[in-house]
């Protein structure tokens, strides 16, 4: 495989080649002067930073997009970067050949973190504000298959139009537009960990791992960071795949927004209500109930499902009475006590089994208009079971681990350690066991408090986890002592509504912050986590804006009144 890296001028190159063996074929010396009249025609171009006209290469700061075709001959990889760090170009001969990431300087330790969230992006910016000594500053590259870093906490201000999308869920590069940091936009396909094996082995000298991406591209590392995070579970229940719609994820809340629109555009001059049914009465499942039957108000009814007797179980007690209260004066219904059995479309439920096991003809319905049928089972017996129709499903219950998804090793010593949720077990420094240069924390990690309890899938872990990982990379790097991972809980918020929130901080027992008290406390504390400073004075600008605005619109509604009463 050849191997070309852009120069710091954009018109010119510096080629480097990595031999795996020597050109034995006239077909390989073929390639070579195809690969180098490329390179000339490329060069020639003005600096385009393309090789080919039209290429699907995403350009912009520390940030590459690879793509790979399908067919025979050759495979190209485009990047580019504005801040002179250079971008990549790489080139393989059909589907046999690999090619490699390009770090920029291989004498300098190299880090390869896995997803986006909380504990990888966070981990990857604690690392570079980390003071190193020379040539131990490593190389991070960061992996994720969305362009946009969500801050999911307050992805219910979305539905309610309390923040802007840009606001909660920037770009990668637009956040690491001022660092080191490199974010390559891919899945992952697998990990192929040797770090298992003597550090002198000379087996593998060169790395501990290569990640393979599904667009063919592959990454060798030094040091490993699993934070690929988690998904909704929704094989649970029959028709919940194709039925409810989760709400983990940026898409996720476009997607219930946009539904949201259609059902008030419908039934705009109707009477009949909206009806939303939400599974899950956990801390998002509330959140969901108070933001959308705020949002809808006399026009809709939200129907929350839980198998507890209780909201939020976990909760502290004054979150959950506050919540209580606030679900109570809106049109929500608790159906607490029961197990959902079957999610089912109108159409689908009313026909035939016959009729469904024939080849459908014409139109299917559509599902942003359909009603869905849910069939519910109480969770105690002696109780009789319930049907409802709903317009819009919502899923809230459970979450499993992305890791299971990547493809097994075939070689049985390389494979990670899995419990049976599919996180990765660590020891209390959160190494992955057997692997001394594999981290995983967040969704993707097994560590458990020292009471043996898992710890909390929630944002304030994967947070605090992040520090300790990016600072025993360092303690390893320099051949430090790492530090054991000890989870400090801070406290529990949750909004309901869009001037609405409780905060139950854990260093004053029994206060609970409700109302717009706590609603300003929850943005401050959630302002001050995001993920830079510039990306924070942006937001806190941007809110403080749309707060003036309204007060003032609340002050000549107010004046209004008094005027118009008079």
């Amino acid at each position: 495989m050849f191997h070309f890296k852009w120069a710091a001028s954009p018109g010119h190159f510096l080629q480097r080649k990595r031999w795996k063996s020597m050109v034995s074929s006239h077909g390989d010396f073929s390639m070579l002067m195809l690969v180098f009249c490329m390179a000339v025609v490329a060069g020639a171009s003005g600096g385009s930073g393309k090789l080919f006209p039209g290429s699907s290469g995403r350009l912009g700061t520390n940030s590459c997009r690879f793509s790979s075709s399908r067919g025979k001959g050759i495979r190209c990889a485009v990047s580019s970067s504005s801040n002179n760090n250079g971008g990549v170009a790489e080139i393989s001969e059909s589907e046999l050949a690999k090619h490699f990431y390009a770090w920029p300087d291989y004498k300098k330790p190299r880090v390869c973190i896995l997803g986006g969230g909380f504990g990888g992006l966070y981990t990857a910016l604690r690392l570079e504000s980390l003071f190193w000594p020379d040539n131990k500053k490593p190389q991070v590259v960061l992996v994720d298959q969305s362009e946009h870093f969500v801050f999911k906490p307050m992805l219910y201000e979305l539905l309610s139009g309390e923040v802007d999308a840009w606001e909660i869920a920037p770009r990668f590069s637009d956040l690491l537009a001022n660092t080191s940091i490199q974010f390559i936009q891919d899945k992952v396909k697998l990990v192929d960990p040797c770090d298992h094996y003597d550090a002198n082995n000379p087996k593998n000298p060169s790395c501990s791992g290569t990640v393979y991406l599904e667009s063919g591209l592959h990454i060798e590392y030094d040091w490993l960071v699993l934070a690929l995070g988690a998904e909704a579970k929704l094989d649970l229940v029959p028709g919940a795949a194709e039925y409810a719609l989760p709400f983990s994820t940026l898409w996720d809340a476009q997607r219930v927004d946009s539904r949201l629109k259609i059902l008030e555009r419908i039934n705009f001059n109707k009477k009949s209500l909206i009806r939303v049914a939400i599974v899950g009465c956990g801390y998002s499942g509330v959140e969901l109930a108070a933001t959308i039957s705020e949002r809808l108000q006399d026009r809709g009814l939200v129907q929350a499902i839980n198998v507890e007797t209780m909201i939020c179980p976990t909760a502290p007690p004054g979150n959950r009475e506050a919540a209580l209260k606030v679900l109570s004066s809106r049109n929500v219904e608790l159906l607490l006590g029961y197990i959902v059995r079957s999610i089912q479309r109108v159409d689908d439920a009313e026909t035939s089994e016959e009729a469904n096991n024939r080849p459908s003809q014409g139109t299917q319905p559509d599902l942003a208009t359909s009603r869905y049928r849910l069939e519910l089972q109480p969770a105690e017996r002696g109780s009789q079971g319930r049907i409802l129709e709903a317009d819009l499903v919502l899923w809230t219950v459970g979450s499993k681990s992305l890791l299971p998804t990547l493809e097994p090793s075939k070689n049985y010593r390389k494979q990670l350690p899995l419990n049976g949720r599919g996180q990765a077990e660590t020891d209390e420094t959160l190494r992955v066991r057997g692997h001394p240069r594999i981290f995983a924390l967040g969704d993707s990690s097994a560590l458990r408090d020292p009471n043996g309890r898992p710890l909390p899938a929630t944002a304030q872990v994967a947070f605090q986890q992040a520090d300790f990982v990016g600072w025993n990379l360092w303690a390893a790097i320099n051949n430090r002592s790492l530090l054991p991972f000890r989870y400090q809980n801070l406290g529990e918020m949750m909004t309901l509504g869009r001037n609405d929130a409780s905060v139950s901080p854990s260093f004053i027992e029994g206060l609970t912050l409700e109302g717009p008290i706590g609603h300003a406390a929850r943005k401050i504390a959630y302002l001050i986590r995001l993920p830079t400073d510039e990306h924070r004075v942006k937001v806190g600008i941007s809110w403080l804006t749309k707060s003036a605005v309204d007060s003032i619109a609340t002050i000549q509604t107010t004046f209004t009144n008094v005027f118009t009463s008079q």
